[in-house]
């Protein structure tokens, strides 16, 4: 491995491998050794900015959850134009991404990154939480235009979508649904809350 080499930003080019890895070769071959490989670096670079494997996961994940932040604003600017469901089918495809769902999957089945998570102060799983965040505010912003009913609790029926077109991702494996499969399931949790 090459030495004395000037990184531009170290961190980015650790998260950009670890994503390449992710996507890859999945959640089994997500190493310390497999990033910096990856990332074309020593393996000492990776623990000149993290104090573990664990730490420098947990930081990937939450900046990758803050990336959730640019999709929110461009769905709240769609309240009160186009088709409703068709809002929140493209909003959601666009969330859950073959990498999304690899990252869930790293936050369920690592120990120590659910424990620097919860030690950072973060509730609830990331990317999930955010895009459960992005939903509500979408739904609320549609409900004050008049297009949802006044009485729809919209923090329920964005946990609703959330966890309904997880589980039709899950259904399919590496393949996402396609946006029309992702439209069906929207629309079906949706027409109870929307006025006709």
């Amino acid at each position: 491995m090459p030495t004395g080499i000037a990184i531009r930003d170290p961190r980015e080019q650790l998260f950009d491998a670890a994503e390449r890895v992710l996507l890859r070769a999945g959640l089994e071959a997500l190493t310390s050794r497999a990033v910096t490989e990856e990332a074309g670096v020593a393996k000492g670079v990776l623990h000149r900015h993290f104090t573990d494997f664990d730490a420098f996961l947990a930081d990937y994940v939450q900046d990758r959850a803050r990336r959730v932040a640019d999709q929110d604003g461009r769905l709240c600017g769609r309240a009160g134009v186009g088709d409703l469901a068709d809002n929140l089918a493209e909003a959601l495809h666009e969330l859950f991404t073959p990498l999304a769902t690899r990252i869930v999957a790293l936050i369920a089945f690592r120990d120590g990154v659910r424990a620097r998570l919860r030690a950072a102060g973060v509730v609830g799983v990331p990317i999930l939480g955010e895009g459960t965040r992005m939903l509500a505010g979408y739904l609320e912003a549609e409900r004050g235009l008049g297009r949802l009913l006044p009485g729809l609790d919209v923090d329920l029926m964005a946990l609703m979508l959330i966890g309904t077109v997880q589980m039709t991702y899950a259904d399919h494996g590496d393949r996402p649904p396609s946006l029309a499969e992702v439209r069906q399931v929207v629309a079906g949790v949706v027409s109870e809350g929307s006025r006709s």
